[in-house]
């Protein structure tokens, strides 16, 4: 599927890799919320980490489209920004779908890198919370 990406890092307007990754590529940036996750600190970046139960945590970030001629290079090189590749247990994060809301209030299904499942569990238990879940603030 072709889904939008669902930022909340580095990749966010204004962070260093913006420009390096998305300049040119795309075709809409907006605010966006992702729910029933947290934001955790990590060694320059943050992980968002997927909450046991969706027990109400959210993670704002940008909402990105990618132009459509874009679409495959943008999906190639944010995955190996990420250093995701599918099934590989040694992932730092893993890319999944998830329902994004818009600043209108709309869902939209999105491509979001969350943390992979032994990242999540270390974090959960030792990690900083980004309280507020957002990167910027």
């Amino acid at each position: 599927m072709r889904y939008p990406f669902f930022v909340y890092g580095t990749l966010r307007p204004g962070e260093r890799n913006h420009d390096l990754f998305l300049r040119g590529r795309t075709e809409s940036e907006a605010p966006g919320r992702l729910r029933g996750a947290l934001l955790y600190e990590g060694p320059g970046y943050p992980y968002a980490v997927e909450e046991l139960g969706g027990a109400g945590g959210v993670v704002s970030g940008e909402l990105v489209t990618a132009l459509p001629e874009a679409y495959d290079e943008l999906l190639a090189v944010l995955d190996e920004l990420e250093e995701y590749a599918p099934g590989d247990p040694r992932n730092l994060y893993e890319r999944v779908a998830r329902e994004v809301t818009c600043a209108d209030g709309a869902a939209v299904r999105a491509w979001v890198y969350v943390a992979a499942p032994a990242v999540a569990a270390r974090l959960r238990d030792h990690g900083k919370l980004i309280e507020g879940g957002d990167w910027h603030a």
